[in-house]
């Protein structure tokens, strides 16, 4: 989790409070890792962290969309900011789809 302060950090993204939130929590088996995170002018903020060779996919992207839903119902409350850290080759369809729906993608395939 160090890492991964640091690195949002160096994007001008400061949270006051961030707590991991396991994907088995919400139902899920994926292999992601999610933050649950509360920033300096007290909006929830949900991040999450993808690591994985293969390239990521609109399908993947589309699971990952709904496991954020999943987030907001299971925390009763709403997400205003997303932001996802994807390590793997991404498709520029599935970048165009999460950028779409208000997602800040940072990109290090």
């Amino acid at each position: 989790m160090k890492n991964l302060v640091e690195y949002l950090q160096q994007k001008h993204i400061i949270f006051k409070s961030l707590k991991s939130i396991t994907p088995k929590e919400l139902g899920s088996r994926k292999k992601v890792d999610i933050y649950l995170g509360v920033d300096l002018k007290g909006y929830y903020v949900d991040v999450m962290q993808v690591e994985k060779k293969s390239r990521v996919l609109r399908k993947e992207v589309t699971e990952l969309m709904l496991l954020h839903e999943k987030l907001e119902k299971y925390i009763d409350t709403v997400i205003k900011k997303k932001y996802i850290i994807i390590k793997a080759p991404l498709c520029s369809k599935a970048k165009l789809l999460l950028e779409e729906n208000g997602w800040k993608v940072y990109d290090e395939g």
